[in-house]
């Protein structure tokens, strides 16, 4: 599933990118299913508090058992990435939490990062994006604060898999509606 280059980069650099992950037919109804999800306003920190200066997407978290549909699919295909990075990359992987995000015009997320060194919480970040005919003047790519910074755009399909703990990140402001279903790994 991952060639030698792509886990030599995660190891390197940090992250790597596959321009497809679902297939297009099956991420446009993802994103469809996507849209009748109830959202609600993202939060920072364990308390969930809203701050505008930090995000402004709205989320919503999966389950495995909840998922239906093309939703369901898309999970099955997130759970068949755990053993293929484990045993291409020895990440010790045994579970993984789900969450659809959507950034309307003006949304963004400040740099951070996914997890904090030295915690066994999570350690792979890998996200696919659900939009169809996106191009620079959307915004809403995602910088990668590696050297050097990395901005990718949020296209169709495109799978972006990343060491959480390592890699800063950020969405920069969007001026159409984002999608995307990001999946965080963990040993626990």
């Amino acid at each position: 599933m991952f060639t030698a280059t792509e886990v030599e980069q995660l190891g390197s650099r940090g992250f790597f990118t596959k321009p497809a992950f679902l297939g297009p037919s099956l991420a446009l109804q993802v994103r469809a299913e996507a849209q009748r999800v109830p959202m609600k306003r993202a939060g920072i920190r364990r308390g969930h508090e809203l701050d505008d200066a930090v995000r402004t997407d709205e989320i919503a978290w999966l389950t495995a058992g909840e998922a239906t549909g093309a939703l369901a699919e898309a999970v099955a295909h997130f759970a068949a990435l755990m053993q293929p990075l484990n045993e291409a990359a020895w990440l010790g992987l045994r579970s993984f939490d789900l969450q659809l995000s959507h950034y309307g015009p003006g949304a963004h997320y400040a740099r951070h990062r996914d997890a904090f060194p030295g915690q066994d919480n999570r350690r792979v970040t890998a996200i696919v994006y659900l939009n169809e005919g996106w191009g620079p003047q959307h915004g809403g790519q995602l910088r990668l604060h590696v050297a050097p910074p990395i901005d990718l755009e949020p296209t169709l399909d495109r799978l972006v898999i990343f060491r959480s703990e390592l890699v800063e990140h950020e969405v920069l402001e969007s001026k159409a509606d984002r999608w995307a279903l990001t999946a965080w790994f963990s040993a626990r």
